[in-house]
């Protein structure tokens, strides 16, 4: 049989095998289902492809199983491997995605996939829904902190550096995993923050925005893409034949593998109602050029009937079966199915805490500083630590994350001994002769079931739904108490599992329960405050956390958080995140992106401001740097040309600095509407106390684009500004001009 031959070229073996399988083998192969839910079934009857949610001892299993198959095809096993090996016992939890983006640093998220790769692959993984390449718009969308925040190229930079730290050197790479861009595209422009919603997208509009993310990783080799669950202009993404044939494989040339989210093709019967059996959506779904369908049991035996009627034949199977075969030998699955290995799991399961600790101390946004910070070990103090978030370790964690509900097996969560609460933070980390209290003076929220009953129509158990948890007086009496007593108060408040993910976005952004409460009350003590905001994305704070002492926010910040957060407290390291996304000052503002299209009456509503509490790219350091001397060297340039200049940075303060010099472009007359400004490209500049650096900058003039009203991405001859400082505000950015000019440059 050739194709076990392993010195035959990739596409022969696929030929070879492909021509051997049944209807019902191929129409298997293109299915993905949940492990748990019963592997003889889904291997010996159902012939899958492919399984999620896997323990090491069902990956076991499930390869037995397939060695009694017919053709004996290798399994791909897929897994939410996110911010870390999610559903592994003992794994390394790295900060949510969003939190790794206020890193600014690619290096680090490159790091992080390759150490979640080397940790996956030890479990038998081969697969990982990650990363996601959305662009956050709309705050209340439960999904912003699995997103790398509301740029375009800042996403695209990290994505990218996430594809190549998830493949290695190469799929033959035993420790390489498939990374999945996702979720193809536009599932983030919701309407009012709710998931899965309809995206009101034109073409044009996701040209702009959207896709160049997708089309970077795609032309950079990701190995598979996730389509999202919305419609676009009434059209599932699963039938987008625009996105998914013209655009992605035509356009762009991509050969990798599509999967569907969890049920698309089930959704369309039952949900979005386009479809009117699982006969018609399965046949459907072939049509568009889906390959691999998750988790829609209904596929098997939809697609079958679906040939017996005509509907699509069976050789419309042939180019999805292709690609699936073709990824699965190029990963050497049919030589070794890189089963798990118990003595690599214990060598490596959990073994990159130190990469861990290093990326979130550098996620953490000082965002706030009147003096307070650092907290300095010149006499003993007292310390209250107060607030819900300071010592719940799986909150911490954030979602994806062992405890957030996607898989039963994880409910307890990950190892309690693994995880440093920020109470745990300061308690080990304060000087000597220093006192640490705890009252955590108030709670989230409560727990009622869904009105709409415990089911979704398609089985799936439905969440609870939450209720603000009211006030305690007794329970907030005693932390002001605490407050009083102390030299300084430490508050973590933010959100809690329940508020975040899949499923589950929300209608405020304000600080639930009796955290406000709590926070006006400590406040009004008097007692110098420090506020942690421990949440999944931004939220709307109160005037007692906008004009606390300090303010720090950390994106659900892994195992490590509450080291990191006593290390930047107590001055052991220095603050360098910078925020990949705008925190609005009130929910109506939704949504509070920084390179919104010009051309709006005026810059404030009747009543509020629209000017956000804090803007992309903002954050503090412990130190001043100042920007001067910009200077374009090359004023007239062509689309071909890079335009080059410099610009001086000096740490004018008593304190180290890695500074994040971020560059964008202003397009000054454009034949369409166009953002005001857009990010570039940054670097980071390390600065000790009182020295100067001339950074140069490069920017090749074929990135000055926009998308015109035809559709096109094209630079446009004339004037632009080039913007330089330390974030995205005007009023933080130095001037300078040049000017695109058609032909050769002068």
């Amino acid at each position: 049989m050739d194709y076990l031959d392993a010195t035959l070229p990739v596409a022969d073996r696929v030929a070879d095998l492909l021509a051997r399988m049944t209807l019902a083998e191929k129409v298997g192969q293109m299915m993905q289902l949940s492990a748990p839910d019963g592997l003889k079934e889904q291997v010996l009857e159902k012939h899958v492809g492919s399984v999620l949610h896997a323990s090491p001892e069902l990956v076991l299993e499930a390869h037995d199983l397939t060695d009694q198959t017919r053709l004996r095809i290798p399994l791909l096993i897929g897994e939410d491997a996110i911010h870390g090996h999610s559903f592994c016992d003992g794994a390394t939890i790295f900060p949510t995605q969003l939190g790794m983006a206020a890193t600014w640093s690619p290096d680090l998220v490159e790091r992080m996939a390759r150490a979640t790769a080397v940790e996956a692959a030890a479990t038998g993984l081969h697969w990982t829904f990650s990363p996601v390449l959305c662009v956050a718009r709309d705050l209340r969308w439960g999904r912003v902190n699995e997103t790398f925040g509301e740029d375009p190229f800042l996403i695209g930079e990290l994505a990218s550096a996430a594809v190549r730290g998830y493949q290695g050197n190469g799929l033959a790479d035993p420790t390489a995993v498939l990374a999945t861009a996702k979720h193809f595209a536009g599932y983030s422009e919701t309407q009012g923050g709710r998931d899965a919603s309809e995206a009101d997208l034109s073409p044009r509009k996701l040209r702009s925005w959207f896709l160049p993310p997708f089309e970077r990783v795609a032309r950079e080799g990701c190995g598979t893409f996730m389509l999202g669950y919305q419609t676009i202009d009434g059209v599932p993404i699963t039938l987008n034949d625009w996105l998914l044939t013209d655009v992605l494989r035509g356009e762009w040339g991509y050969t990798g593998m599509l999967v569907t989210d969890w049920d698309n093709v089930g959704r369309m019967v039952w949900e979005q109602q386009v479809q009117p059996d699982h006969v018609h959506a399965s046949a459907a779904a072939v049509r568009a050029g889906n390959d691999m369908i998750m988790t829609t049991a209904g596929f098997f035996e939809g697609a079958q009937e679906a040939v017996a009627r005509g509907l699509i034949a069976e050789s419309d199977l042939d180019a999805a079966v292709s690609r699936i075969l073709t990824l699965k030998f190029e990963l050497g699955l049919f030589e070794d199915r890189r089963r798990p290995d118990l003595a690599t799991m214990g060598a490596v399961i959990g073994s990159h805490q130190d990469l861990n600790l290093e990326l979130t101390r550098r996620s953490l946004v000082l965002l706030r500083n009147e003096g307070l910070l650092p907290l300095t070990g010149d006499r003993p103090r007292t310390v209250a630590v107060v607030g819900p978030l300071a010592d719940d370790p799986q909150t911490q964690l954030g979602d994806w994350a062992g405890s957030s509900g996607q898989v039963g097996q994880m409910a307890h969560g990950q190892p309690r001994a693994m995880i440093t609460t920020v109470l745990d933070g300061l308690r080990d980390g304060v000087p000597d002769g220093w006192t640490v209290t705890y009252s955590p003076g108030a709670e989230i929220l409560t727990h009622e079931d869904d009105p709409e009953g415990p089911f979704f129509p398609d089985g799936q158990p439905r969440p609870q739904v939450v209720a603000p948890a009211p006030v305690d007086p007794a329970q907030l009496e005693a932390a002001v108490a605490a407050a009083r007593d102390a030299d300084v108060v430490v508050a973590v408040v933010g959100d809690r599992i329940e508020l975040v993910g899949e499923g589950t976005s929300t209608a405020t952004l304000e600080l639930l329960g009796g955290q406000i409460a709590l926070l006006d009350a400590v406040a009004a003590t008097g007692t110098p405050l420090v506020v942690v905001l421990q949440a999944s994305k931004p939220m709307v704070l109160p005037p007692s956390a906008l004009g606390a002492d300090a303010l720090v926010w950390a994106a659900h910040p892994g195992m490590t958080g509450g080291r990191a957060l006593a290390d930047l407290l107590l001055g052991r390291v220095e603050p360098s995140g910078r925020l990949p996304i705008s925190f609005a000052r009130h929910v109506g503002q939704q949504p509070t992106y920084y390179n919104q299209v010009r051309g709006q009456h005026g810059v404030r509503y009747a009543d509020l401001t629209q000017d956000p509490a804090f803007a992309f790219g903002e954050g503090l350091s412990y130190t001043t740097v100042e920007y001067g001397d910009l200077a374009v060297e090359t004023p007239e340039v062509t689309a071909d040309d890079v335009v080059r200049a410099h610009v001086t940075v000096t740490n004018t303060g008593a304190r180290p600095a890695l500074e994040t010099v971020q560059v964008y472009v202003r397009d000054l007359v454009t034949s369409a509407s166009w953002a005001d400004r857009e990010l570039k490209a940054f670097t980071q500049v390390e600065l000790a106390p009182g020295q100067s650096a001339r950074v140069p900058l490069a920017l090749p003039a074929a990135d000055c684009t926009i998308v015109d009203a035809a559709g096109r991405r094209v630079v446009e001859p004339g004037g632009f500004e080039l913007l330089v400082g330390p974030s995205s505000r005007p009023r933080d950015l130095l001037r300078a001009g040049f000017t695109v000019v058609a032909g050769a440059a002068s």
